[in-house]
């Protein structure tokens, strides 16, 4: 297991799905009371799994979560931006997909098997005990006589099957498995329609014609019964079964050795991924190791897209409005992955994300030579690369424990946040020192991210919290804007371009000027925004994007203000800002300590010395984990309840980064090296170091 704590545990969600088995256990206790009116917060949450309680499956094309009763509750097709076939983690109605004992709802145990993407959950039931095992199968590559219409990126050696394994074994006694998948298409607006497809009871799919067909499988004998396929079977000791639920066009997975096999290359895959990374010999390897396989799992191999997390609308605040849709690609987001991808040795993945960029700014068809072709970069986009993703509230959900409005779309994707063209240009920079090479394709993009922060560093934007309140002079939009100058300039000068180098270079010393003179407060930190005096935890990264010398006083000042500032942390979770101060748009509502932020202190700790406190801080987070080794975008301070969308990519790369970080630190005071190799010569002939000084 990843970690000893049970944090999570002791939250609600964990109940008992039979209320014949409650009855029994606690009549006695019960009291006898009238009718009850609609359920309050408290009365939700017994119903709804805690966040952290989630299984993440993942195919590389899809995603879905596992609840800890065995239920799929949440899964989107054809894409993961679009609608639900199972989304009961947001209605309990909205569909479902379980294969458990009939009699539990509570496993003994849940493991992945190790350095895969596949679950294992263990039950032990009144007459004996049964393993269930899920994954989203990856085979070898099948499309032998045809070409996928959905591949941008070159294919690799496995394809997605498209299809949900489940398996059942018992182990131990007798266990009577009971099967309900209940498809809801359209988040829960169309119930699935069955049919039979052979002469037997072995198969069904749906017949609705205006949704992607499904297909179940298995060596059970399926009943239909409305909108559900149900069944039950009694397994003895060393007997098992299988369901196989399929959405693809390949031939379905119809017996037991084919199951089998899919598992063995399934688990193949992932170990082969994970093989192919840099991980130090270190008791927290297999916590790196976790995160990148989410990572992986997040993105999307098709386009080379990697999804901001598997989810929408979880909420940040139980029963608040800070409600979101987080299936797309952050241009921010990813860009920070590629640092974290690049130190584990993954390189391909940050070569698929750079071309999927290039997908967006030079669409198909359109000249790259002629710079009116290119779009206007957005903040965010659906892994296809589309270029709109308005948004919309589903008024027919009840949200997860009543939190609403449910929502699909993100309105931040045509917000102004200057932040995000710094993060691209450095994404270049730090592909080019690691790849030791910088194609015309990228170049044009670094040239339109640097032109356009140089056009627009002086106007007020909504910053990296996309803030829905007034636009302001954020102190890290401007930072990256000098970013994009900085790191451009020197891009330029690898190109031998010295007028571009040279007037790049002087634009990034003025915002450099510009920040310094008018950022920071009276307490020698840098603040949030001009003319302010509040602490935001985006601050932290100014070390280690080298604004300045992690030795300059004004570094630490900032670091030391956020750690021991009482209304930004709450021991080791960090928050991101006051929103009782800051005018987010959503009048003080409140959220949970954001998970980056709190890794993003570990790492800012590192970088000014005080590694005892970065350590400390860092094995706090890591009890933290939920007991599969997963992050939420935020975590509640008093309970370690994990919040919002499920799992973060951006939190499982701040984690990598601080992990190594303080993994790192701690060899240098052994005097033992643990980086990796120096870089080729191409690069190092230019110099390497990311600190301002002048272009040579």
């Amino acid at each position: 297991m990843l970690n000893s704590n049970r944090a999570a545990e002791s939250t609600p969600g964990r109940f008992d799905a039979n209320p014949a088995r409650n009855e029994s256990m606690h009549g006695s206790r019960r009291r006898e009371v009238g009718p009850q009116g609609p359920p309050n917060q408290e009365a939700l949450a017994t119903i709804f799994p805690g966040i952290a309680d989630y299984a993440f499956l993942s195919d590389c094309e899809n995603t879905c979560l596992v609840a800890p009763t065995g239920s799929i509750e949440w899964l989107c097709l054809p894409r993961p931006h679009d609608a639900s076939v199972f989304g009961t983690i947001l209605d309990r109605a909205a569909g479902s997909f379980r294969l458990a004992p009939a009699d539990s709802a509570v496993p003994a145990h849940r493991q992945y098997v190790p350095g895969t993407m596949v679950l294992a959950t263990t039950w032990q039931t009144r007459s004996g005990w049964l393993i269930v095992t899920d994954f989203m199968a990856i085979g070898p590559w099948y499309r032998t006589g045809e070409r996928s219409e959905m591949h941008r990126r070159t294919p690799g050696d496995f394809d997605a099957r498209h299809c949900l394994v489940r398996t059942a074994t018992c182990l131990h006694g007798t266990v009577d498995v009971v099967l309900n998948c209940e498809p809801s298409f359209d988040y829960g607006r169309t119930d699935a329609r069955w049919e039979y497809t052979g002469e037997g009871y072995d198969q069904v799919a749906t017949t609705n014609s205006d949704f992607d067909r499904l297909t179940l499988s298995g060596d059970m004998r399926f009943g239909i019964e409305g909108r559900a396929v149900r069944a039950r079977h009694r397994l003895t000791e060393g007997e098992s079964l299988f369901a196989v639920l399929d959405w693809g066009n390949s031939t379905p997975l119809t017996t037991r050795a084919q199951v089998d096999l899919s598992r063995a290359e399934t688990s193949r895959f992932w170990r082969n991924w994970l093989d192919g990374g840099r991980f130090p010999d270190h008791p927290w390897r297999e916590l790196l190791q976790r995160s990148a396989l989410t990572l992986k799992g997040l993105s999307y191999a098709p386009s080379g897209a990697m999804l901001a997390a598997s989810t929408t609308s979880l909420p940040e605040q139980p029963g608040g409005q800070r409600n979101w849709d987080y299936r797309y690609t952050w241009i921010r987001d990813a860009a920070f992955a590629l640092r974290s991808l690049h130190s584990l040795g993954f390189d391909t993945e940050a070569d698929d994300f750079l071309a999927f960029l290039g997908d967006v700014l030079e669409p198909r068809h359109s000249s790259p030579a002629t710079s009116t072709t290119r779009g206007d970069l957005q903040v965010l986009y659906p892994v296809d690369g589309a270029t709109a993703v308005p948004e919309f509230e589903l008024d027919h959900l009840t949200g997860h424990v009543g939190s609403r409005p449910v929502r699909t779309g993100n309105a931040a994707y045509n917000q102004t946040q200057f932040d995000i063209l710094g993060a691209i240009v450095d994404c270049v920079f730090e592909h080019t020192r690691s790849r030791d090479s910088l194609s015309e394709r990228s170049w044009r993009i670094v040239v339109q991210a640097v032109e356009t922060a140089l056009k627009n560093w002086r106007e007020v934007d909504r910053g990296i919290w996309e803030v829905r309140g007034e636009p302001m002079h954020f102190t890290f939009s401007k930072v990256m804007c000098w970013v994009a100058a900085d790191r451009g300039s020197r891009l330029a000068a690898l190109r031998g371009e010295r007028e571009r180098a040279e007037l790049w270079w002087s634009a990034a010393q003025e915002i450099h000027a510009d920040i310094c003179a008018n950022a920071l407060a009276d307490g020698g930190y840098f603040s949030q925004s001009y003319g302010s005096d509040e602490l935001d935890a985006s601050l932290l990264l100014l070390g280690s994007l080298g604004f300045l010398p992690v030795q300059d006083a004004r570094i630490r000042a900032t670091v030391m203000a956020i750690a021991d500032s009482v209304d930004m942390c709450d021991g080791a979770f960090v928050y991101r800002y006051r929103p009782e101060t800051t005018d987010d748009g959503l009048q003080g509502q409140p959220e949970g300590s954001f998970s980056a932020c709190s890794f993003w202190l570990v790492s800012a700790l590192v970088e000014i010395g005080e590694l005892e406190r970065a350590r400390v801080q860092c094995e706090k987070l890591l009890g933290a984990a939920s007991i599969l080794g997963l992050y939420g975008e935020e975590i509640e301070p008093s309970t370690a309840r994990h919040l919002g969308n499920f799992p973060q990519a951006l939190t499982h790369l701040a984690l990598i980064n601080a992990l190594l970080d303080v993994i790192e630190a701690e060899q240098r005071t052994l005097d033992r090296s643990i980086g990796p190799a120096g870089s080729p010569s191409w690069w190092s002939a230019a110099g390497t170091t990311d600190r301002p000084g002048p272009v040579t």
